[in-house]
């Protein structure tokens, strides 16, 4: 027999070759679907994974607050802290210690120094006790005429310093409208004689405010009678400012007394704290 095919016929290889083909082309469909099926499961779990350990809203706020900076320990050192006066100015934390802790009205006076008789009176409020005060309105005033002290005796021309009740009002003309104090509209309101430098006291008081310094609460600011005794004076009021020192009283312009009263409540524990700067 002939070594070589006969004419027409494949060689064996070609024949193997071509049959491994065959079933290479069967088997990779197969292999295709294996690795898209194997494709899919893992997609299936890793969403699986993903819904299973999304992190919720929880998580989101929480992540927001890990991002925020952390808290500054210099921040108080800077000042941050409430101020001691609680909105106050020229006056010692131990005389705003001293204001009640149910006021929310409140007049200022304080004096160019310890023995002058030139002031600025303010007008504060508050919203709340314990609040930050406000304040509503500022005015030149004037004091006795040798200042101010704390162991006041009567005549000597000085005007009490401390913190003091406003609970009663009264005076030669009408209420303001608006008034709220107690108001003695009275005759007896007219000042005699002359001011210490000289001046005219008329109209000093047409409107005035007692000021709580040897006197009974309640009572119109002609009462007579001082719990303390007569040789600490009395009949310390805000009253009208007639151009001149005082002989214990403060005085401001007409159009700040008509203001003050239109704004005191006794609802509100008015006081008036009065002094030199810094008392």
């Amino acid at each position: 027999m002939s070594k070589h095919a006969r004419p027409g016929s494949r060689p064996l290889s070609r024949v193997r070759r071509s049959r491994h083909a065959s079933r290479h082309a069967r088997r990779a469909p197969d292999r295709a679907a294996l690795v898209a099926a194997s494709c899919l499961l893992a997609l299936g779990a890793c969403w699986a994974y993903t819904v299973q350990h999304a992190p919720g809203p929880d998580a989101a706020l929480a992540r927001a607050s890990d991002d925020r900076p952390p808290p500054d320990p210099g921040r108080a050192a800077r000042g941050d802290r409430r101020d001691g006066l609680q909105g106050l100015t020229g006056i010692s934390e131990r005389t705003r210690a001293r204001i009640p802790a149910g006021s929310r009205q409140l007049v200022l006076v304080l004096g160019r120094a310890k023995d002058s008789s030139e002031a600025t009176a303010a007008l504060y409020t508050r919203p709340a006790p314990g609040a930050d005060w406000v304040r509503a309105g500022s005015w030149p005033a004037r004091n006795g005429a040798r200042g101010w002290s704390t162991e006041r005796a009567y005549g000597d021309l000085t005007s009490p310093e401390g913190v003091f009740a406003l609970t009663d009002a009264g005076g030669l003309l009408p209420a303001p409208p608006g008034t709220r104090l107690p108001y003695d509209e009275n005759g007896s309101f007219v000042a005699s004689g002359r001011g210490v430098n000289g001046e005219s006291l008329a109209g000093s008081f047409d409107h005035v405010v007692a000021i709580g310094y040897n006197r009974r609460p309640g009572t119109s600011p002609l009462d007579p009678v001082r719990p303390d005794g007569e040789g600490r004076g009395g009949g310390i009021w805000l009253h009208v400012d007639h151009g001149g020192p005082s002989q214990g009283c403060v005085g401001v312009p007409k159009a700040a007394m008509r203001t003050v009263l239109e704004t005191l409540d006794p609802a509100a524990e008015p006081v008036i704290v009065m002094g030199p700067q810094g008392f």
